[in-house]
C-alpha cells in the first residue's frame, strides 16, 4: 500500500525539526573550560611568537597548532549562534503537532538533547 502524500506543511515541519537537531548536535557543549574568541586570539599570538628562533620541525608543527586555532576561531562565528535561535523558534512553532503526529514523548525530546526550555516553549510537556 503506497504511502499518502505529505502536506507542504507537513514536510515543513520535518525540516524544521531536521534542521534544529543537527545545530543542537553540531553545538554540543565540550567538556573543559569554555574557549572565547579571546582566549583563541591569545593562544594564536603567543603561537606566533614561539615561532621566531624554534626549529623548522618545531615551527611546522606550531603552523599546523596556528591553522588548527583559526579555523576554530571561524567556528565561534556569532551568526552560528543567531541561527541556531532561529531554528529554535521555528522548532517551538512545529514541534508539539509534528510530536502529536509522530507519537514523541517528552522523554525522547529530552533524550535527543532538546532542552526542557524549549519544549516548555514549544507546548509539550511530561504527560505528552
Amino acid at each position: 500500500m503506497p504511502r499518502p502524500k505529505m502536506s507542504e506543511n507537513e514536510r515543513r515541519e520535518i525540516q524544521v525539526v531536521r534542521d534544529y537537531l543537527k545545530a543542537l548536535e553540531n553545538n554540543k557543549p565540550k567538556r573543559g573550560r569554555k574557549r572565547t574568541p579571546k582566549s583563541i586570539r591569545t593562544q594564536i599570538a603567543s603561537t606566533v611568537e614561539a615561532m621566531d628562533g624554534s626549529t623548522p620541525t618545531k615551527r611546522l608543527e606550531l603552523v599546523q597548532k596556528r591553522i588548527n586555532l583559526e579555523t576554530e576561531l571561524e567556528s565561534l562565528d556569532p551568526m552560528g549562534q543567531e541561527n541556531v535561535e532561529n531554528l529554535q523558534k521555528a522548532f517551538t512553532k512545529v514541534a508539539a503537532s509534528y510530536s502529536g503526529k509522530r507519537g514523541i514523548s517528552y522523554a525522547a525530546w529530552r533524550e535527543i538533547g532538546v532542552s526542557a526550555n524549549v519544549l516548555k516553549d514549544a507546548g509539550i510537556r511530561h504527560s505528552n
